[in-house]
């Protein structure tokens, strides 16, 4: 995985990505917010934004502020916060989740849906996170990993080698990625389709 093969990955979903992906992870995107708990006043971080799907679920008392590297996606997701007059949203930027362009501790909770199997180094996006995110905050992830169904588990390795196609890895390890990341995950639950995929609410540890 690298970035111009996200870009270019991500070019060609922007089109058919709300109609495809959307109805898909709609349930992991409602549940995340679930998760999220967010209070009034609450300034929030979301690493791939994309088309913004999830921008219109956030309660209007918060601040979003999206990123995403795909400038495609980013057009959608102008184009939602317009229309649908998202007063709660920030801004949506195009940058680099790995080289974030924001302070130390800059918001109460960061949370990154679909993004981690993505990234180029899911490490250093985990680090960055962390170090946006304010010491006694939170991070949420929700994202597919790898199964541990042994006739899904082989089919996944089956795919990796079409990562760069695809945009994103299908056989993306949990406790690899815990181990590597040192994530200190407070929250686990199963969503979306057959419980494919999973929502994790971590305790920034700094």
């Amino acid at each position: 995985m690298n970035i111009d093969a996200i870009k270019t990955a991500y070019r060609r979903y922007a089109r058919i990505y709300d109609v495809v992906f959307g109805p898909i992870f709609h349930p992991g995107r409602k549940a995340i917010i679930e998760v999220l708990d967010c209070r009034p006043g609450d300034n929030i971080l979301e690493v791939g934004v994309g088309t913004g799907l999830s921008l219109p679920l956030y309660p209007d008392d918060v601040k979003v502020t999206g990123i995403d590297i795909s400038a495609e996606m980013l057009t959608k997701a102008h184009q939602r916060v317009e229309l649908e007059e998202l007063t709660h949203v920030e801004a949506v930027l195009e940058m680099d989740a790995e080289k974030m362009q924001f302070g130390d501790n800059s918001f109460d909770k960061v949370v990154a849906m679909y993004v981690v199997s993505v990234v180029p180094d899911p490490v250093q996006l985990v680090k960055e996170m962390s170090r946006v995110c304010k010491p006694d905050g939170e991070i949420f992830i929700a994202n597919h990993f790898r199964s541990s169904n042994p006739l899904l588990k082989s089919a996944e390795s089956l795919l990796s080698p079409l990562s760069k196609l695809a945009g994103f890895r299908p056989d993306f390890d949990l406790e690899d990625f815990l181990q590597r990341t040192r994530l200190e995950v407070i929250e686990m639950r199963s969503v979306n389709l057959f419980g494919y995929w999973k929502v994790l609410r971590c305790r920034n540890a700094g």
